[in-house]
């Protein structure tokens, strides 16, 4: 009876071990396809990150929460990625349209718009201009790099900038400007010309 037993039970361990095994490989093969699936729909893949619409000579309003234009943004070239909601933007020209302020009129070589974060990066040449009024001298802004921040109506840069307001000039090393409050705060040490006085 010994013998018989020995062998049942060698022949159970035999079974168990290749049970076992069977089931490591598939929980392996299983791991191996969600690990490929997650690297094919991951926020780098090359299909996610192609573009899903390209629009030439675009013009893009944005809207308020009162239902009012707040600002549009046109360009030559406008091409849109999904992976991260982001929009590539040709000569970009972005207007402010609020009524309570003056327009002003924001130029550069290209922008980058990211729209879940309301924000736009400008790149290159960045030109703004706001013209003047009875209570406010013409201003005019010139740098390499400016970020909008859109809802809070914000523009910022810590490269240098040149500005001229009226007939005087400022050249500093970066800049806060907020166009709700009207303020701009200037960083770095920089220069100011003031032109002279006119005699009476």
């Amino acid at each position: 009876m010994a013998p018989a037993s020995y062998k049942r039970t060698a022949h159970r361990w035999r079974l168990l071990i290749l049970m076992l095994f069977a089931v490591f490989c598939a929980f392996g093969s299983f791991w191996l396809v969600q690990v490929m699936q997650g690297e094919d729909n991951g926020p780098h893949a090359s299909a996610g990150n192609e573009p899903d619409y390209i629009v030439e000579n675009f013009s893009w309003v944005r809207m308020s929460e009162a239902g009012k234009p707040r600002y549009v943004i046109s360009g030559e070239r406008l091409t849109h990625r999904p992976a991260d909601n982001t929009a590539l933007v040709d000569k970009p020209v972005v207007q402010s349209l609020t009524a309570e302020h003056p327009p002003m009129t924001m130029t550069a070589d290209h922008a980058l718009v990211n729209q879940d974060q309301n924000q736009i990066d400008l790149t290159g040449n960045v030109d703004i201009q706001r013209p003047g009024n009875a209570t406010t001298q013409p201003l005019r802004i010139r740098t390499d790099v400016l970020t909008l921040l859109t809802d809070d109506e914000i523009a910022k840069t810590d490269r240098p900038i040149h500005m001229t307001l009226g007939k005087a000039s400022v050249d500093a090393v970066g800049m806060v400007a907020n166009n709700a409050t009207q303020q701009i705060a200037l960083g770095g040490r920089g220069e100011v010309n003031y032109p002279p006085r006119q005699s009476r």
